[in-house]
């Protein structure tokens, strides 16, 4: 139990850490990775739902056994954007290593959810 708890709460600690500067860097995205964005509401609507799951992470943290069946869909948001990225990627579609960087790093947080899903099952 102990090992879901700290597993989901560093994801959602590591996923506000990342995803708030976002807000503000609208600008600096259309600079480094043209073209510029041309419409903020979907890059905002990303970002409101992004940091909704970052939540969802400290939730489940605090209580793993109780939120387990929560912890599938973690694991699917997770593993969708990992596989995305790295498919676009695989097909010269991505600008940038940071969004492979991203990708690896929810690749593994994937990963540490299913080991925090089956050890809260076992100690639950």
């Amino acid at each position: 139990m102990r090992f879901a708890r700290i597993v989901f709460r560093a994801a959602g600690l590591w996923g506000l850490l990342i995803l708030t500067p976002m807000f503000f860097l609208i600008d600096r995205i259309g600079i480094d990775a043209p073209p510029p964005i041309t419409h903020p509401e979907f890059y905002y609507g990303f970002l409101c739902v992004a940091l909704a799951w970052q939540f969802a992470f400290l939730v489940i943290g605090s209580d793993p056994a109780r939120y387990r069946p929560l912890m599938p869909v973690a694991m699917f948001e997770k593993f969708s954007f990992a596989i995305a990225a790295f498919v676009l990627s695989a097909q010269g579609d991505l600008s940038g290593g940071g969004v492979l960087f991203g990708a690896a790093a929810d690749l593994v947080l994937g990963v540490l959810f299913i080991a925090a899903f089956i050890r809260t099952r076992a100690s639950g």
